[in-house]
């Protein structure tokens, strides 16, 4: 059984001037004082703005293990742990949100690891970067090569990335695991918006990266 740590109240204040724009994105879909699980959560960042902002009782899962050594050293409860084997540990309905940030294309199994976020908390924020857009097109017509940028810098020999999905893509997955879009919203490569009344399939071209809100349909 996963071992969980005491609630952590720290604050962080100097990471909310500095956070990324996907990140500010997630906070603001999470409520104040919410039990929250942030899978593959890095060296913190994202809990640290959560904290910090919205006073939650953080706790995160990561794999590597100088994430969890970051974590741990700016005060949060983090234990090592793989988004692909431990979430069958957690019990149902164990937090209001779990946060999965940039993770599921690392996944060797991304439905198994959407249906347990629904699973184990009563919403989940995803957020995926987009291989369907415009300039990775661009990319692979021009130059024939795996695309390289911003969301996803990593060549493809050094990528931990084996799942690349599209933005449709994930709305698809959406469907098929039963999860309900509460909220989206596509991002651009500056992190800035792109317009929230504009199709999918723009969204699909114009989006570098799209963060969601679920619930279970």
């Amino acid at each position: 059984m996963v071992r969980e740590g005491a609630p952590m109240r720290a604050e962080f204040a100097p990471v909310v001037e500095t956070a990324r724009p996907d990140h500010l994105l997630m906070a603001e879909m999470i409520q104040r004082g919410a039990r929250v699980l942030d899978v593959g959560c890095g060296d913190g960042q994202l809990l640290r703005l959560l904290v910090s902002r919205k006073n939650v009782d953080g706790r995160g899962i990561e794999l590597s293990q100088s994430g969890v050594n970051n974590s741990v050293a700016h005060g949060l409860s983090v234990i090592q742990g793989d988004a692909d084997k431990d979430l069958d540990q957690y019990p149902d309905d164990a937090f209001d949100y779990v946060i999965l940030s940039q993770t599921l294309q690392a996944t060797r199994h991304p439905r198994a690891v959407m249906e347990n976020l629904l699973r184990i908390g009563r919403r989940a924020v995803v957020s995926v970067p987009n291989f369907g857009h415009w300039r990775m097109r661009m990319q692979l017509l021009a130059l024939g090569r795996m695309p390289v940028t911003k969301t996803l810098p990593e060549t493809w020999y050094d990528t931990q990335n084996i799942h690349l999905c599209t933005i449709r893509d994930f709305v698809d997955l959406c469907d098929e695991v039963g999860a309900h879009i509460e909220r989206a919203v596509a991002l651009d490569v500056s992190g800035r918006p792109v317009g929230l009344r504009l199709p999918w399939w723009f969204w699909n071209l114009f989006g570098a990266q799209a963060v969601f809100l679920l619930s279970r349909g």
